[in-house]
Order: structure tokens, then C-alpha cells, then sequence
């Protein structure tokens, strides 16, 4: 089988050679595509692949249906919003993601932000700290059991709401977090959100105003889940009534100038999406991208597809 990583934005060499290792040990071919800047090249380049391995970029309908051979596509990372199901779907190719591999990179970055908001930017003001605090998990996946072990370390109280949770709250026992049936008392009860969400059509625009408004005057939210659940005239209006709330996001809001100008260091986003940008998570994405191509190959194995 010939498999293609189609990266854009390439893998450190050292994922590279390691999911070279794991193709070429199972039998299968590798070919790259990396820094390429026309769609044009990603078509010809998936052509006569079996499988392929991607990481932001993006898999369209013509991505499919330029691939004639194609079996399946692994996202290497949590999100697959750049994945076409319907497409791969009706072509009946397997579609995954790498969910975990990322999560300890991004649960890091939470409280990188975190820090920065409650310490005014660095600027030698006067900050607050986060022992104490009332933390909030809007979702409970992967990535918030991290963010929660993290905030025990910080002497933080933690709530979590997610649909699991609203099912089975002692399974919140097991993390040591309380677990919230409803996401309004989860707000109601805390003094910082962490987003952990997809993007979906129960979600997109689900954090407004009158969820926000919930918070104490000096709530804070983190964004490091998706650009497209937050209700971004929301969180201008809330901000402009309430001078002590605080936003940070990993993913560059559509009204970004008009934050930095309105609340300065109060405010703060990554100039791109850097939750998973470290070695680590790079390497272990990669890694267990070409691992469930091979599994997939070998056995059939579908553990983590997301298009059933």
C-alpha cells in the first residue's frame, strides 16, 4: 500500500523518520508532500495513494475525488473540521483522527493563558492568583482530565460539564472534579471557563451572552477548542459591560483588531492556532497516525473513525 503525508506545514523530521519507520516496517510505501502552495500539487500527489496523513490541511471533494485509491485518510490531531465526511463518506473511505495525542500540549497552554490574564499581561500590575479559583470545564474529553489534574496541582476547585457527566457524575469522582448537569450551572458556579467542545451544530455559537453573563464580573474564559462556538459579538458586549472580564483563544477571532483595541492586555489570542505546536504532540500525532493506517491495513481496525 502507498501511503502519502500531505503536509503543508511539515512534521519535525523526527516524526517523519518514525512514521517512515512504521510504513515501511508493515510493508507499505512512503511518499511526502511537504511546503507545498497549490491545491493543485495536493491533487496529483494523491492520485494513486491508499492511504494518507494530514494535519491541518485540508481534504475537500476534490481531494477525494482525485484520489482514485484512496482507503483512509488520518487527521494526525483532535479536530477534523478540515476533513470532508459527506465526501469521504459516499466514497467509502475511512476517515480518523489521533485524539489524546495532542492533549497534554494543549492543557499546558490553557494555564500559559491563564497566567498571562491573571497577571495583567506582565506588566507589573497587580495581578490574582489562581489558587482558590473556581475552575469550570466545558467539556470533559481528553484534554479537560489533563487540565483538571493541573488545576488540582494549582489548588484550584474544578467543576466539569459534558454530556457523559450530565449521564454518569460519578464519573467525575474518578478525576477528583464535581461534576455539573447543565452548562448554566457550571457558569453560575465558577470563575473560569476552559473550552474543551467541537465544533458541531449543537455548539457553534452556544457561548453567548446569556451563558457569559453568568460568570462573576471578573469571569475569564479560555478558548483553546474552536473559533466557531464562540459567540464573538457576544464577548465584545460582555466586555465592554463588565471592565474586569478577560479573554484568551488559540484561534484568532474574526473581530480580533477590534478586541486589542477595546480591551488590551484584558485580551489576548495566538497569532495561529498553537495549542498542539510542541515537539512532543507533533511526534506522538504522527506516530499514531501511521500506526492505524497499519492496524487499519493489517486487521481492519477502525478503533478511532470518525465517519461510521
Amino acid at each position: 500500500m502507498k501511503v502519502l503525508i500531505a503536509t503543508e506545514k511539515p512534521f519535525a523530521k523526527v516524526a517523519v523518520d518514525g512514521i517512515r519507520d512504521i510504513v515501511e516496517q508493515a510493508g507499505h510505501e512512503l511518499v511526502l508532500l511537504e511546503k507545498y502552495t497549490s491545491p493543485d500539487q495536493l491533487l496529483e500527489a494523491v492520485a494513486d495513494v491508499d492511504a494518507l496523513i494530514v494535519r491541518s490541511d485540508k481534504v475537500t471533494a476534490d481531494v477525494v475525488d482525485a484520489a482514485k485509491n484512496l482507503k483512509i485518510v488520518v487527521r494526525a490531531g483532535a479536530g477534523y473540521d478540515n476533513l470532508d465526511l459527506d465526501a469521504l463518506t459516499k466514497k467509502g473511505v475511512v476517515a480518523m483522527n489521533t485524539p489524546g495525542q495532542n492533549s497534554n500540549a494543549v492543557a499546558e497552554l490553557v494555564f500559559g493563558m491563564l497566567i498571562y490574564l491573571q497577571r495583567g499581561g506582565f506588566s507589573g500590575a497587580s495581578g490574582s492568583e489562581l489558587k482558590g479559583k473556581k475552575l469550570g470545564l466545558h467539556a470533559f474529553g481528553y484534554i479537560g482530565k489533563i487540565v483538571a489534574n493541573i488545576a488540582k496541582g494549582f489548588g484550584m476547585t474544578v467543576y466539569a460539564f459534558s454530556p457523559s457527566l450530565a449521564r454518569n457524575p460519578k464519573l467525575g469522582e474518578q478525576y477528583g472534579v464535581t461534576a455539573i448537569t447543565t452548562p448554566e450551572e457550571l457558569y453560575d458556579k465558577s470563575d473560569i471557563i476552559s473550552l474543551h467542545m467541537p465544533a458541531n451544530d449543537q455548539t457553534k455559537g452556544s457561548i453567548n451572552y446569556a451563558l457569559m453573563s453568568r460568570l462573576p464580573e471578573n469571569g475569564i474564559i479560555i478558548n483553546t477548542a474552536r473559533k466557531e462556538v464562540m459567540n464573538e459579538a457576544d464577548i465584545v458586549r460582555i466586555m465592554e459591560e463588565r471592565p474586569k472580564f478577560k479573554y484568551a483563544t488559540d484561534i484568532l477571532p474574526g473581530n480580533h483588531e477590534e478586541m486589542v483595541e477595546k480591551f488590551g492586555i484584558r485580551y489576548f489570542a495566538s497569532a495561529k492556532k498553537c495549542g498542539a505546536q510542541t515537539q512532543e504532540a507533533n511526534i506522538n500525532a504522527g506516530l499514531a497516525a501511521a500506526n492505524q493506517i497499519c492496524k487499519f491495513f493489517a486487521t481492519g481496525d477502525r478503533t478511532f473513525q470518525l465517519n461510521k
